[in-house]
């Protein structure tokens, strides 16, 4: 996501300098979008004002800006710079890296986004910001160069709520979605025409009009067309439902379903199909006759 990404941050008339422990991974910047590399999170702060992050784990974010050689901890960045997130982690870690940010004059917002990689590849990402209305104001003109939504969700962290219930939602739809169209193919349905008929029903979401999961259903570029590449992995949406469950403690809040669909995605990732898109899960049911 984060190679389209700054591909439109550099269309939107901004000179890009990137960063990525794999070197590979921002060659294409470089030679299509005349990308300045960096040699540390540090350094990459000591070039730019405005700074955005994409990374897997809260662990990762914690790497990046308070690790060796980060973005706060390097010391290089520039005073009033501002900081965004658009990693997908828990509201604590978020609060604990604007902290951290604002002892050296900087600003942080974190900042996930949805729209999933078709979103990312078309520019239509919805950013659902947290942190100070001001910081906000300030970014949201290089945030609208990547999407079509910038939400401003309250104070830094309640970007992450907004996230982490979106893709709890997400992922029950689409647990739901699999196991629908896995029932009525057993039972001598055409997926495509189960399809049209949930697109005309109480049945209709997000997932069956535009994310469908079985092949050759939906667009040819979905990833259930591709061998489920290309999208967001099955690991990734299970370390978010694992987000939803601490949230969920913390705040004493019922999630009984979005608990049953992390145990999808749990067994997903444990028996070898941890780098499969998320919509894997109709593949999954369609191979196993108990879950």
């Amino acid at each position: 996501m984060g190679n389209h990404m700054a591909g439109y941050v550099q269309k939107g008339g901004n000179q890009l300098f990137v960063y990525d422990t794999n070197p590979d991974a921002v060659r294409p910047l470089v030679l299509q979008h005349d990308a300045v590399v960096a040699t540390s999170p540090s350094d990459l702060a000591s070039k730019v004002d405005r700074l955005i992050t994409m990374v897997p784990t809260p662990k990762d974010v914690l790497e990046v800006y308070l690790g060796k050689e980060g973005v706060i901890s390097g010391g290089q960045a520039k005073a009033g710079t501002i900081l965004v997130d658009s990693s997908t982690i828990d509201p604590t870690t978020a609060q604990t890296v604007a902290k951290e940010a604002a002892k050296s004059g900087l600003h942080f917002v974190d900042a996930p986004v949805t729209g999933a990689v078709p979103g990312a590849r078309a520019g239509t990402l919805t950013f659902l910001v947290g942190g100070p209305e001001e910081t906000v104001t300030a970014v949201k003109e290089l945030l609208m160069t990547m999407g079509k939504n910038v939400i401003h969700c309250g104070p830094v962290g309640t970007g992450q709520v907004a996230k982490i219930c979106n893709n709890m939602l997400l992922s029950v739809v689409l647990v739901g979605t699999s196991e629908t169209l896995n029932l009525g193919e057993r039972l001598g349905l055409d997926p495509k025409l189960l399809t049209q008929i949930l697109n005309i029903s109480s049945g209709r979401s997000w997932v069956t009009e535009s994310y469908n999961p079985v092949p050759g259903v939906g667009e040819p570029s979905l990833p259930a067309s591709n061998d489920y590449t290309g999208g967001f992995g099955c690991k990734l949406m299970a370390k978010d439902l694992t987000l939803a469950q601490t949230i969920a403690v913390q705040s004493q809040s019922p999630i009984p379903m979005g608990s049953l669909a992390a145990q999808v995605y749990r067994l997903m990732t444990n028996n070898g199909f941890a780098d499969k898109d998320m919509s894997y899960a109709y593949q999954f049911f369609k191979q196993n006759d108990q879950v």
